[in-house]
């Protein structure tokens, strides 16, 4: 079958600079310079601006994410004598002890989930075990310490809603809708009507075909 020549080429785009273990990525991906992730999944066409970083976290597709964010920071053991690491990784300064594999598992436990048609603001930190629905807009600088509802647009530290980005009605049609699952030859078609017309009428027409 001859290539459709509408469509780049979809492997990921990683800078050089970028350190990447144990991450999964899925199309059009783009990774961009100083970005760090342990153990992320990433969908189709999310990208990562410079000196962003995530850890043990799920990422949706179409997801939008500013330079110096911070997807599921580091936590420390609060209970512990320390906070510091040389209780979870003595092997940085001492012989013959290792990392600490329960601790390790249970920051692994606690992974961030984010939707799809995610906005994170540049410098935004989402804490340890947060979900971030579908369509979500996360504030420059913001501290999300809780979930985050579908199509809500949170800021501040902690982060809290400031408003919704649709009513409800229409946010259960894009839900119902699903276009970051769409094949590219509809997403292709789609994109102009995306540009020129308000959201509802451009539901209407979709939800017909």
């Amino acid at each position: 079958m001859a290539e459709d020549i509408r469509f780049t080429d979809p492997e990921p785009r990683i800078h050089p600079t970028a350190e990447l273990k144990g991450c999964r990525l899925g199309r059009y991906v783009s990774v961009a310079e100083r970005v760090i992730l342990r153990e992320v999944s990433v969908g189709d066409f999310s990208y990562f601006e410079r000196h962003a970083e995530g850890i043990y976290a799920t990422i949706g597709k179409f997801c939008s994410i500013a330079a110096n964010t911070r997807i599921n920071a580091l936590e420390h053991p609060l209970e512990r004598a320390t906070t510091h690491k040389i209780s979870y990784r003595p092997n940085e300064y001492f012989r013959y002890l290792g990392v600490d594999q329960a601790f390790r598992e249970r920051r692994r436990a606690r992974k961030v989930s984010i939707g799809n048609d995610v906005w994170i603001g540049h410098g935004a930190v989402i804490l340890p075990g947060v979900t971030v629905g579908d369509g979500a807009v996360i504030g420059a600088n913001a501290v999300v310490s809780r979930d985050v509802s579908p199509y809500s647009i949170v800021g501040g530290a902690p982060a809290r809603v400031i408003r919704m980005r649709f009513a409800d009605d229409v946010v259960e049609r894009l839900e119902r809708l699903a276009w970051w699952d769409w094949p590219l030859e509809r997403l292709f078609e789609a994109v102009p009507d995306m540009q020129a017309l308000p959201i509802e009428e451009f539901l209407d027409r979709w939800e017909e075909r």
